[in-house]
């Protein structure tokens, strides 16, 4: 067996811990460093998993000893820290968004390919065996042709459960940014590259409060549209009506419904790695369920993808091409509902035909961020 390969993680936030329970318990790498802004943070994380060295982003990007930086950064942190790990060697898998800003996205691309190393980019949740299996009884037609969906996740926001949540509404997050790349990942994966968006969208909050924590009632401003709906139209002809809500008391996560010639298909949550896939065709009264493997994965099974990728070529299904098409359509539903108008895209992407699944260990991924 190939010995392990060494990773670090830049960033310590909330979602590190359901990373770190897969990696750490991995026989694929071995976790040697954690850095963060908050070095004491850092410290405290490396404590809880017995990671030998933590410190800054920057003493784990220079660390020579490393060939996979995770970034685990905010999201107006990504395209500078995957950049810098790029610029020092390193393969990346940098959570979503791939980058806040067109420019950046193709930067990231470019300096990937000059420089000959892997950057993968979240969800890793539809590398997983529940929506792989859905995707591809849907890809082989086993149910005639998908030709619509509705996708929605609302719900009445983070600022009620997390004890940081400020730059949850800020720039480059919001429903749209946050959990938006779940589901337009998972119907891009579903009906291929996007073609155009048309949107509408509210901020009915301008101010909003921390719930819980140390910082609980303190206040902070909402940069970003809150509740946003949208069509996705699709080279295939297809099309997709999306709901995002950081508004809403009903709680309404992981909907993702995709109709096809002969039935309607409700996947698992674009947002978890367990769940089941049914199937109601046209003239039948109860829906039927696909087999789905157990135990779930958990966060990290994109990390473990790279790792496949470097020892026997498999092709990265999280790619920068899909995550740099993920973002541009992102970023076209917030600019449609800003302007009212109808948004072109311009990128595309092609989906490896086969991607064989690495088996991490048993836990799910958390809800939300």
């Amino acid at each position: 067996m190939s010995a392990p390969i060494a990773v670090g993680v830049v960033g310590t936030g909330v979602i590190s811990a359901d990373y770190l329970r897969t990696l750490t318990e991995s026989d694929e790498v071995t976790v040697v460093a954690v850095g963060d802004l908050d070095v004491d943070r850092a410290r405290a994380v490396a404590e809880a998993f017995g990671i030998p060295r933590a410190g800054t982003a920057a003493s784990v990007i220079e660390d020579p000893r490393l060939e996979i930086v995770v970034n685990l950064t905010p999201p107006a942190a990504h395209a500078e820290v995957t950049l810098a790990a790029i610029a020092h060697g390193k393969h990346v898998w940098s959570e979503k968004p791939i980058a806040l800003s067109e420019d950046d996205a193709d930067a990231i691309v470019a300096a990937a390919g000059a420089a000959g190393v892997l950057v993968g980019v979240a969800p890793d949740t539809l590398l997983g065996g529940a929506f792989r299996t859905a995707a591809g009884a849907l890809a082989r037609g086993e149910f005639g042709t998908p030709f619509t969906a509705q996708a929605a996740f609302q719900y009445v926001g983070p600022d009620w459960w997390h004890p940081n949540p400020d730059f949850l509404f800020a720039r480059g997050a919001g429903p749209v940014m946050d959990m938006g790349p779940h589901y337009v990942t998972a119907l891009a994966r579903v009906f291929g590259p996007a073609v155009d968006v048309v949107a509408a969208g509210q901020r009915p909050q301008a101010v909003r409060t921390v719930c819980t924590g140390p910082r609980a009632g303190e206040k902070f401003p909402v940069e970003v549209d809150t509740t946003v709906s949208a069509i996705v139209r699709y080279r295939s002809g297809a099309h997709a009506n999306l709901s995002f809500s950081f508004d809403s008391p009903l709680r309404r996560f992981g909907i993702l419904e995709v109709t096809t010639t002969e039935a309607t298909v409700t996947l698992p949550d674009p947002n978890r790695f367990d769940g089941v896939t049914t199937v109601l065709r046209a003239g039948e009264q109860d829906a039927t369920e696909l087999p789905s493997p157990t135990p779930a994965e958990s966060r990290g099974l994109g990390v473990l993808s790279i790792v496949r990728a470097l020892r026997d070529g498999t092709p990265l299904a999280a790619s920068t091409e899909l995550a740099r098409h993920v973002l541009e359509t992102l970023l076209a539903i917030e600019e449609s509902a800003r302007t009212g108008s109808r948004v072109e895209l311009r990128t595309s992407f092609t989906t490896p035909t086969s991607v064989p699944r690495p088996t991490p260990g048993a836990a799910h991924a958390r809800e939300g961020v």
